[in-house]
């Protein structure tokens, strides 16, 4: 069975699917909320930082159903407070 192809997204991309300011994103966003190896990566140990739509928009759904009392996990998974 083959697997979908991700979606590679630059930060400009990424804001205009999610409304809001890549600047947002790029400052407090990247590293808090949304994690390397899970939501995004930089190819080639470039400086360029290409987003994975898939995981972004999976995250941001298990999120918002699961309460605004929850936190991310870099597993998956996600903690209730």
């Amino acid at each position: 069975m083959q697997s979908q192809p991700s979606t590679y997204l630059t930060t400009d991309e990424l804001s205009a699917r999610i409304k809001y300011d890549s600047r947002t994103i790029r400052d407090r966003l990247k590293d808090s909320v949304l994690l390397e190896g899970r939501h995004y990566f930089r190819p080639f140990g470039g400086r360029k930082t290409l987003y994975i739509w898939e995981h972004i928009e999976e995250d941001m759904k298990l999120v918002s159903s699961a309460g605004s009392y929850s936190i991310p996990l870099a597993n998956g998974g996600v903690l209730h407070g």
